[in-house]
């Protein structure tokens, strides 16, 4: 029931979308502009140099490339993934916000629920539920060039681990940290074509036997924007290296603006080794406070 639930949702949301997407606007038609309209709101005003870039939905950006002071953005995220014995049920709630040029940071909650669908397993034989952790992360754009739109970052993520609802009381609330530095440069071909690298290590520090293991992430993007919109189409290839294990999901996407500042991303993750997990699907709503369109 839950599936078909997500599954409708999905589709109406998709169906809703694709008629925004493909429905001709006649005013921009008169205008004949060559550019789209919100390269020029991003990049075409006073001050600090911005390109507009398109962001992945599933492993986003802290903030923006070359963000700008003032710039902030709520997030909220549902998705299932189907791991064969049992489902996970995950979420987000997120807030970033760039206090000076440049620089972004963000504070996330990321949960999960696991629910067995084999009616041979229990519950104690699966994940138990829990709030992941406590995640703060900053990003400091070091390289922004309207000129070659082009952009490069630097960041780190640092996740306090927490342990599961059902221990609450009975062990301690902090299980572990996870510590990530990572590095991100994106271009934008033309108008419309966007490519962007994102990598660097993920290393976990579990505090119950005091070891560390580090997993190499590696996730290359690449998405089509529409002229004169906010919405995309795209592609990530996540990809994990550990221990000598590859393994890669590849995430179709596309991303639709709702009103001004109101904004939906769909995506659909498709693993290429099934041994841990199976198809997933995710679902992001993206609020911006404020946001005003700026037109030159």
């Amino acid at each position: 029931m839950t599936r078909f639930f997500l599954a409708t949702i999905l589709t109406l949301i998709a169906n809703f979308s694709f008629a925004q997407v493909v429905t001709p606007d006649s005013t921009e038609t008169i205008k004949e502009i060559k550019d789209s309209i919100y390269i020029a709101e991003t990049e075409n005003v006073k001050g600090k140099d911005k390109v507009l870039h398109a962001e992945p939905l599933f492993i986003d950006l802290i903030r923006d490339l070359g963000a700008r002071k003032g710039e902030k953005e709520w997030n909220v995220g549902f998705g299932m993934t189907d791991r064969k014995t049992f489902d996970s049920y995950s979420g987000l709630i997120e807030y970033e916000w760039a206090p000076v040029n440049r620089l972004g940071f963000e504070v996330e909650l990321p949960f999960t629920f696991y629910y067995p669908t084999d009616t041979g397993i229990s519950k104690n034989d699966i994940p138990q539920s829990r709030l992941n952790s406590l995640k703060l992360a900053t990003q400091f754009s070091f390289f922004v060039s309207e000129k070659h739109s082009t952009s490069m970052a630097i960041g780190y993520i640092h996740e306090f681990e927490l342990t599961s609802f059902n221990k609450y009381g009975k062990d301690k609330l902090l299980k572990g940290n996870i510590y990530n530095p990572f590095f991100v440069a994106a271009k934008r071909w033309g108008d419309n074509f966007h490519t962007l690298l994102y990598t660097g290590p993920l290393i976990e520090h579990h505090f119950k036997d005091n070891s560390l293991q580090t997993t190499w992430q590696i996730n290359s993007n690449f998405h089509y924007m529409i002229s004169g919109t906010r919405n995309f189409i795209g592609i990530e290839f996540n990809k994990e290296l550990h221990k000598g294990d590859f393994d890669m999901t590849i995430r179709p996407q596309m991303r639709l603006g709702i009103t001004d500042n109101l904004l939906v991303g769909i995506i659909t993750g498709i693993p290429i080794n099934r041994e841990n997990q199976r198809f997933s699907s995710f679902v992001r709503l993206i609020y911006e406070p404020k946001h005003k369109k700026k037109y030159v």
